[in-house]
């Protein structure tokens, strides 16, 4: 199903009846009318007037899409023809096969680096090891998982006291953990920072929510001491998991 944003021209390959919350921020309709009679109520919300029964690889020459997320368990979908197709719509095609575990990943790292000359902007549903390229290059694709937004969303949410997660939220903690990636992570094939940084990045993540969380009103938990050094207050409100060291405490008798 392909979408349109502002820069890019975006291809979703999943399931039916499943993951329509990741299109669900876009407005355009996505399916053919003609199938109608084979959707769900929530999918009848994506149709419209549009070509249908079109191959992965017909889509993709016919739209030309920027971006492929892959989300169909089904392993081995993305071939080397729909990679290569993907390579000449753009510099930098980025292809996410979001499908786990990695039997069912609809390409691999190797093969998505290979294919696309070691251009694409690659993350997975799975994890990979490390791909060397024949020009000696060497790139480290990383596993995309909520791990990385999801316990900073839910610190900043809940330090400041708001009570709606808004999409606007979302995104924020989206673009935070994006910004963290470094230059050299990127140069390597990285999209997210390395799992040594979690704590960082958690840290990050909750004060761009609660940030957003201000600006829309929903930060009742805040004092204005609190708002004037967010970094500190965030910090002070993490759980460091260290324990005190327990001593033996024994009666003596003489």
């Amino acid at each position: 199903f392909c979408v349109n944003d502002e820069d890019h021209e975006i291809f979703f390959s999943f399931v039916p009846c499943t993951n329509l919350g990741i299109v669900n921020i876009y407005t355009a309709r996505l399916l053919g009318k003609e199938r109608a009679n084979e959707l769900s109520a929530e999918q009848k919300l994506f149709v419209r007037d549009t070509d249908g029964g079109l191959s992965l690889l017909d889509v993709i020459k016919k739209h030309k899409p920027t971006i492929l997320l892959g989300m169909t368990a089904v392993g081995g979908l993305f071939t080397e023809e729909i990679v290569s197709e993907m390579s000449s719509n753009c510099e930098r095609p980025i292809i996410f096969p979001l499908s786990n575990p990695t039997t069912k990943a609809e390409c691999t790292a190797e093969q998505a680096f290979e294919w696309s000359g070691g251009r694409c902007i690659f993350a997975s549903g799975s994890p990979f090891d490390s791909v060397k390229m024949d020009d000696g290059r060497v790139f480290y694709p990383t596993q995309c998982n909520n791990m990385y937004v999801f316990p900073g969303l839910g610190l900043g949410a809940t330090v400041c006291g708001a009570t709606t997660i808004s999409d606007r939220m979302l995104y924020i903690a989206a673009e935070a953990l994006a910004n963290y990636v470094t230059e050299e992570e990127l140069a390597c094939g990285k999209v997210f920072p390395h799992i040594s940084k979690i704590r960082d990045v958690s840290h990050r993540v909750a004060v761009a929510v609660i940030k957003e969380a201000i600006r829309e009103g929903q930060a009742p938990n805040l004092t204005a001491k609190d708002i004037e050094d967010l970094d500190s207050f965030v910090s002070k409100k993490m759980y460091d998991p260290v324990y005190v060291p327990l001593v033996e405490k024994r009666q003596v008798t003489i």
